[in-house]
């Protein structure tokens, strides 16, 4: 089990969210919005997105035309300032959101208040806190650890809230809730215990939010297509099914073969395609917007805008409320997932979670539905890149070369915040975590790295 970052939910069981009647991965014709290489990641092209998707924003989000476009433009620089900072700041960085309604103000932490003035510098506004980012994650990876395969049910969810510098615990025991905060070792001062009804379950082409089905039984949603070594697939959610399980697709014709699946711990798996299927660099708009192309997968921070699609409800927006999130299923635990204010219901699972034309992961599971509105989880999806060797489809036909030697930078390789790579010669550092996609080379891409 991998204990990764996290909040912590009590979810029902994996078979009663998967549905039986999904349209899933279609035997994919390329989309004529994808065919295009995409520019390299900037405001400018994250905000260049067709209108139909800013009305979606509007229709979810309440926000008016312009202000959608602001809204995606915010995200990639206000995720540039917060990566450099992060930097910057060291021992002491407490971590970062954003708010206003387009999530135009950053908000920067730290426990030394000599930090504010570079913070300030910086055009974000500092925060001074009693507890730094890694201080408190080490307290989380107590309550992780005490969890185990599965955590209590009364306690579903934890996670490190950046906001008010606290880890918090949501229960609907909270005297049971003390005694599981006890075992990990901590004491109330160290988790802020909160009284909350969440009942977290899971969700059960190669087009992200596509129906497919799995062999025995059930229906999940693509993810996002994917390669390696010239064979396609997708990413999707592990507890939709098991290594050398057979999939078919929408249309129930023969798909593919899981590859790989984790979960509980974790929650990603990959499925390999047959030659009826070919990868497209899009996620299903489902009529509500035009299908959203797939450019990178870099990494959105806390209070910015997401959507999700689905074979169950299709296309909804909402928020990112939380990284770091640890949630519990009555399968067992998770780690390490986001949480989210977008909705979901069975069947649901595995769909796709992205913000502008970033890929952010794989619907997991969650509380409630799109009729009552409600909280999800999702798997970030570099995790899984990384550890099956997967590069994300973005619409380039050609795989990356081998990785070169020496920590030079190269196509389809997962960079976290902090990484150093090499190119032409210069040294630079990554400021916000993405798989490196064509063209986005240092030197072209500002927002996702500086130079050292």
């Amino acid at each position: 089990m991998s204990h990764r970052r996290g909040l912590s939910v009590a979810v029902l069981s994996v078979s009663a969210l998967s549905l039986a009647g999904f349209q899933g991965i279609a035997a994919a014709q390329p989309s004529p919005s994808t065919a295009a290489h995409p520019a390299p990641y900037s405001a400018e092209a994250a905000a260049n997105v067709p209108a139909v998707v800013l009305k979606a924003m509007q229709r979810d989000l309440g926000l008016t035309a312009a202000q959608a476009k602001e809204s995606l433009a915010n995200q990639v620089n206000t995720g540039a300032t917060a990566g450099k900072l992060q930097l910057r700041l060291g021992k002491s960085f407490a971590g970062s959101w954003v708010t206003g309604k387009t999530g135009g103000t950053l908000h920067v932490a730290t426990t030394d208040a000599a930090k504010a003035a570079e913070i300030t510098r910086l055009g974000a506004q500092p925060q001074i806190v009693g507890q730094s980012l890694a201080g408190l994650t080490a307290t989380k990876a107590k309550l992780d650890r005490a969890a185990g395969k599965r955590g209590p049910a009364h306690s579903p969810v934890w996670y490190v809230d950046v906001r008010s510098n606290k880890l918090v615990l949501l229960t609907s025991a909270p005297a049971k809730a003390r005694q599981f905060v006890k075992s990990a070792g901590l004491t109330a001062a160290d988790v802020t215990i909160q009284q909350s009804s969440l009942r977290p379950r899971t969700f059960h082409n190669i087009r992200g939010g596509d129906a497919y089905y799995m062999g025995g039984g059930g229906r999940c949603s693509v993810g996002f297509a994917v390669t390696r070594s010239g064979q396609s697939g997708f990413v999707d959610a592990g507890h939709c099914g098991q290594a050398g399980q057979s999939t078919s697709g929408f249309n129930q014709v023969q798909q593919g073969t899981f590859q790989g699946s984790s979960f509980p711990g974790n929650d990603y798996s990959w499925i390999a395609t047959n030659s009826q299927w070919t990868p497209t660099a899009a996620v299903n708009g489902y009529g509500t917007v035009q299908d959203r192309a797939v450019s990178g997968s870099t990494v959105a921070q806390t209070g910015t805008q997401v959507c999700r699609s689905g074979s169950t409800t299709g296309w909804h927006c909402g928020t990112i409320q939380q990284l770091n999130t640890s949630v519990t299923y009555q399968e067992g635990t998770v780690y390490e997932v986001t949480q989210t204010s977008v909705c979901a219901e069975p069947g649901d699972s595995g769909g796709s979670y992205i913000s502008g034309n970033q890929a952010q992961g794989t619907t997991s599971g969650g509380d409630g539905d799109c009729s009552r509105g409600g909280t999800t989880f999702f798997q970030p999806v570099n995790e899984p890149l990384s550890v099956y060797g997967l590069t994300l489809y973005t619409g380039n036909s050609n795989p990356p070369d081998d990785p070169p030697t020496g920590g030079s930078w190269a196509e389809g390789t997962v960079y976290k915040i902090g990484d150093v790579v090499t190119y032409n010669g210069s040294s630079y550092r990554c400021i916000q975590g993405h798989q490196a996609q064509p063209g986005w080379t240092p030197a072209a891409v500002p927002a996702l790295w500086e130079k050292i």
